[in-house]
């Protein structure tokens, strides 16, 4: 995607600059925020990133399985996840991860995502979290539908849909912003766009300029964004929740960003991006270090401060580790476990194949 085409005016919705300056609206709003939740901010973008860089160098290691980094992405998940409350569903895709740690998911597990575990899919008592989907867009109208029965109940509750750019090509996507329209549920559809399907820019998939006009085929709301200002997107979640709850309806929220590295361990993102995008987007437009420049600016964050974060983050991150790779391994015939209620024909054989190779796990 080209710069130029990020940078549209319409429906761009910024608080914050990459230089980490407030506009005039955005002053607005940091004033209205207690300094707890301006810290949140802060902590959860860098504890975030922590996590996503120790998790390459797993997968690296061999300790976990292919992952995708979200690097880069870590205001548009802080921002909207903190303007969820326990009583929301999340609906997320494969790169979520930060939002799963805000929803109260245990670092543990999430770990054990990345190994293969099943464990890894399944929250605790009260967390309101679904696996992450894999297939792109299928999470969509699970969202959409968990928010019409909670619309039929007569609940608070919304249904937030995660998903990239690529997933509003998709026929899971237009169908359920259609039902979500003429049902007026209580979802949003919060996609954040970092310009490629993989290696597809959105240019080439997509005759749409930007994804929020999808929207109006379907008669609500589409919001533009700037996805690397935590502000911004905070603000316009917080206001997507509000209007849902008070049974105004869906709303789409186009989070424009980038992840700095590859779509996944297995992808060389080099080979498709020019490099003079990444260097503007990785050295100039990072979402943490802008909002560093704010807080110093502000005098809600020293040095010494940073330093403490730091070191506590990566206590959390190692006993995360730790405590994921101390799990008792699974057996291998666990791989059949959660696929059918009975096996077919095809997987009995491969279970026996598998015994036979001194497989069994007894």
């Amino acid at each position: 995607m080209k710069l130029e085409q990020l940078e549209r005016e319409t429906a761009w919705v910024r608080h914050l600059s990459p230089e980490g300056e407030l506009t005039e609206q955005g002053r607005k709003f940091w004033d209205s925020l207690s300094v707890e939740r301006k810290k949140d901010f802060y902590r959860w973008m860098s504890y975030i990133r922590m996590f996503d860089r120790r998790s390459v160098i797993l997968q690296r290691q061999g300790r976990i399985g292919t992952y995708a980094p979200l690097e880069g992405q870590e205001a548009a998940q802080v921002g909207s996840a903190l303007a969820l409350g326990k009583e929301d569903w999340i609906f997320p895709s494969y790169r979520e991860h930060g939002v799963a740690m805000i929803a109260g998911m245990p670092l543990p597990q999430i770990f054990l995502y990345w190994m293969g575990r099943v464990e890894g899919c399944k929250p605790p008592e009260g967390v309101r979290l679904l696996p992450p989907s894999v297939p792109i867009a299928t999470q969509i109208p699970h969202a959409v539908g968990a928010a019409w029965a909670s619309k039929l109940k007569k609940e608070r509750s919304v249904a937030v849909a995660y998903f990239g750019d690529g997933a509003t090509s998709e026929g899971d996507f237009h169908e359920a912003c259609n039902f979500a329209g003429v049902f007026k549920v209580p979802a949003i559809l919060f996609c954040q766009n970092n310009g490629y399907a993989i290696s597809v820019p959105f240019s080439r998939q997509s005759a749409s300029e930007t994804v929020a006009q999808k929207a109006a085929a379907y008669n609500f709301p589409g919001i533009r964004v700037d996805g690397n200002d935590v502000l911004a997107v905070y603000d316009v979640m917080t206001q997507a929740v509000e209007r849902a709850r008070a049974g105004q309806g869906p709303t789409l929220i186009e989070a424009v960003t980038y992840r700095k590295g590859n779509h996944t361990t297995a992808d060389d993102a080099t080979r498709y991006r020019p490099e003079q995008e990444v260097t503007e987007w990785v050295e100039r437009r990072d979402p943490l270090e802008r909002y560093v420049k704010l807080m110093k600016a502000e005098g809600l964050l020293t040095d010494e401060e940073m330093a403490e974060w730091e070191e506590e983050c990566k206590e959390r991150v190692d006993r995360g580790i730790r405590e994921a790779e101390a799990s008792v391994p699974a057996p291998p015939p666990h791989l059949f476990a959660h696929v059918y209620a009975e096996p077919g024909a095809n997987e009995l054989r491969q279970i026996k194949e598998l015994e036979e190779m001194g497989g069994s796990g007894k």
